[in-house]
């Protein structure tokens, strides 16, 4: 069913996300059979067939177990999830005494729309990034780093805000943090197995006969191989497709929620290649506002380029693309503007009136320093009529 309206394609993502994040958590069970078939073709010598029967057996016994220790794995990262990233990123929770614009912004936006203010957070980096966390309302929090605070002005700073508020309101945040969950134990399993695989100099050593390992086994294994690398790359995949489609979206829930499309482009085009996060795991940076990645195509890219989210921002919610943004190295906006300020031989300027000339009854000096009488408007022309500021050319 197409969907129309910003609403109808935020029901529509959800229904998308919610039948992605069924597909990863089957994605353990494909691991879990790999794992029996491989178990099963280095216990006994049989051919293909009796190996995935006595596979699909071993995984009907293990499903319940592999389920409860999926959701055990779920409620460990419910509760302690933040910190984990808290520790990664080194993010703190601020107040309005610490933090008065921030908070001011974000609790004016929340007000404004009535909507539930999540926790505050500051990272001190120079990177321009911003992420929002948490998989209930009394866990939900939005990180800000202090180099997109210090060089984007308010109207940015709100949209920033409004994107995270609007992942928050449309769910995005929760499933995101389970797909990492889910996700992060497939990779772990499958690199677990091909290290294994490795260090066993590509063979495993069950101390079977070379003959028992031609047949059936052999070919067990192979398939064994090729079902985790599937889970592997679809795990990422799906990883991929929840990112992307939730950003278009929370572009124009900030819009909707700022009324301002423009700050929301400017806001894109300065964050825009400067936001990459010290220290952070892929993971985290997957649910900030922006993930540059090196070295890698779109294909692979976990966010839709800034391009393409400013392009939707100008077509669809009617802003202007200033192209991209050129800021001064972090540290320097206070000396570039103490630079423009003053002359370059360090003499005062001379105060300008509001026309452009020196300020004050219009004297001035001559070369040599001799006061100069007060200069006296001219007379003006015979063709010139007078309006509201003076004389001037018809």
């Amino acid at each position: 069913m197409a969907a129309y309206g910003l609403y109808s394609h935020i029901q529509s993502n959800r229904r998308r996300s919610v039948a992605l994040l069924i597909a990863l958590f089957f994605l353990v069970y494909v691991l879990i059979y790999a794992g029996a078939l491989t178990a099963e073709a280095l216990s006994i010598d049989a051919d293909l067939d009796t190996l995935m029967q006595r596979a699909w057996s071993d995984l009907v016994s293990a499903a319940p177990l592999a389920t409860l220790g999926t959701a055990l794995w779920i409620v460990i990262a419910y509760f302690f999830h933040q910190s984990i990233i808290d520790a990664l990123t080194g993010g703190r929770d601020v107040s309005r005494a610490d933090a008065p614009r921030l908070y001011n912004l974000l609790e004016n936006l929340c007000i404004s729309r009535g909507i539930s203010m999540p926790k505050l957070k500051l990272m001190e980096s120079d990177a321009l990034n911003a992420f929002a966390t948490g998989m209930s309302q009394k866990q939900y929090a939005i990180t800000v780093t202090s180099g997109l605070l210090d060089r984007l002005d308010d109207a940015e700073v709100e949209s920033v805000l409004g994107h995270e508020l609007t992942h928050i309101r449309n769910g995005d945040v929760r499933m995101m943090v389970i797909a990492v969950i889910i996700a992060g134990a497939i990779s772990f399993f499958a690199e677990l197995f091909f290290r294994l695989w490795f260090y066993n100099g590509f063979s495993f050593r069950g101390g079977r006969s070379d003959d028992r390992r031609g047949g059936g086994a052999g070919l067990a294994i192979v398939i064994a191989i090729a079902l985790i690398v599937v889970a592997y790359v679809l795990s990422f995949i799906i990883r991929l497709a929840l990112s992307r489609s939730r950003e278009f979206l929370a572009d124009a829930g900030s819009v909707e929620l700022t009324k301002n499309p423009d700050a929301m482009i400017s806001a894109l085009r300065k964050i825009e290649g400067r936001g990459e996060l010290p220290g952070a795991t892929s993971a985290v940076m997957e649910m900030c506002l922006d993930n540059p990645r090196e070295g890698f195509g779109e294909l692979f890219d976990t966010h839709p380029s800034v391009e393409r989210r400013v392009a939707a921002l100008v077509k669809f919610a009617g802003g202007h693309d200033p192209g991209p943004i050129a800021l001064p190295p972090p540290g320097r906006e206070d000396e570039q503007a103490s630079t423009e300020a003053e002359p370059s031989d360090g003499k005062q300027a001379p105060t300008e009136g509001p026309w452009g000339s020196p300020a004050g009854d219009g004297a001035g000096e001559s070369n040599d320093g001799t006061p100069l009488p007060p200069s006296r408007p001219s007379a003006p022309a015979d063709n010139a009529d007078s309006g509201p500021w003076g004389p001037h050319r018809g």
